[in-house]
């Protein structure tokens, strides 16, 4: 557990130093979790094993307090952002460093909560998802991707060929969808829907930003969200691209296996992401908590870089296809 609390612990420090101080702070968080984690994947000692030993802690302390700092953070950043105390490139620095944080981390994190069975747990990430107006997501995660992931029935998983652009827009509007409607098939109807608790808990969450900041603050607001929204849509798109399941008859599928989402093994990047890179093993185990996710590199995809890395490399569509092709067709035949 040590690796993933000072990986992600040290990236609130720098950016609650960051809203506090100002520079050189927010440059600084902004080489953390780009530069630094960056040449830290690149260096064997921080390197994880592949299978963690039999016993491994539930992790649960780190994601609650990651949980609960992800609104002082988020709110504390608009607030700063918005009052235009800093120069223009603290400012920048401050913006895409939080927008990181949220995206990878605090996504992350938010994704391991509402896997877990304590119900305090699952409503706790679906307060940090709608906090950044993305609430569905806890639906269309939950109830589609799980179940239709690396098939045509899941908006979620890119086509091979499909730009991460097109992808973005498809695969959002599915997700809101096609989540609302897995709801409203086991009987959700009205106050009872998880929409109607997402739509409140994201207008309460532009009323902080508001109360905080003023307009600007719900601007800056947006902007923040919009970016984190991007940065899990990029790792949807990068983790499922071109990998499909057999169709075993007319609509039925082979079940998910190890051989249907794209891994990265690099120990730091992971350590700030909960290990969410191990994708395989967790849709295999859906409620396996995130220090226990093993890698097997004989059957399972691996990338050939980080995963941060591939998302950079996915804003471009040709170089993507370029570099990710040729694999998924050696992974996958025909």
């Amino acid at each position: 557990m040590a690796r993933f609390t000072i990986a992600t612990l040290s990236m609130v420090v720098l950016l609650a130093l960051a809203m506090t101080l100002g520079a050189p702070f927010p440059f600084i968080a902004l080489l953390y979790i780009t530069v630094f984690t960056f040449f830290l994947d690149k260096l064997t000692a921080f390197a994880a094993p592949d299978r963690p030993d039999a016993e491994f802690p539930a992790g649960d302390a780190l994601s609650v307090t990651l949980g609960l700092l992800h609104f002082p953070l988020l709110y504390g950043g608009v607030r700063v952002i918005a009052a235009g105390g800093l120069s223009v490139l603290d400012t920048v620095c401050l913006f895409a460093a939080l927008g990181l944080f949220l995206g990878q981390v605090s996504n992350s994190n938010a994704h391991e909560l509402i896997h877990r069975s304590p119900r305090a747990m699952r409503r706790l990430g679906v307060a940090v998802y709608s906090s950044v107006l993305f609430g569905f997501h806890a639906s269309a995660h939950t109830r589609v991707h799980h179940v239709h992931a690396a098939t045509p029935n899941d908006p979620n998983s890119a086509r091979m060929g499909e730009g991460y652009w097109r992808f973005a827009v498809r695969a959002w509007r599915g997700a809101l969808v096609e989540g609302y409607r897995a709801e409203r098939r086991l009987g959700r109807r009205g106050l009872s829907h998880p929409y109607t608790a997402y739509g409140m808990g994201a207008a309460l969450s532009v009323l902080v930003a508001a109360t905080v900041a003023g307009l600007t603050g719900v601007v800056v607001l947006f902007g923040l969200a919009g970016y984190a929204q991007a940065q899990l849509l990029l790792s949807d798109y990068v983790q499922h691209y071109g990998l499909r399941r057999r169709e075993v008859a007319p609509g039925r599928f082979e079940p998910v296996g190890p051989g249907h989402s794209w891994n990265a093994p690099h120990g730091f990047s992971s350590a700030l992401m909960l290990n969410a890179p191990r994708h395989s093993d967790h849709h295999a185990h859906p409620s396996q908590h995130y220090p226990g996710l093993e890698l097997d590199r004989g059957t399972m995809p691996i990338l050939p870089h980080s995963l941060p890395v591939m998302a950079v490399l996915a804003l471009v569509p040709p170089l993507w296809r370029r570099v990710m092709d040729k694999r998924v067709r050696r992974w996958q035949p025909g």
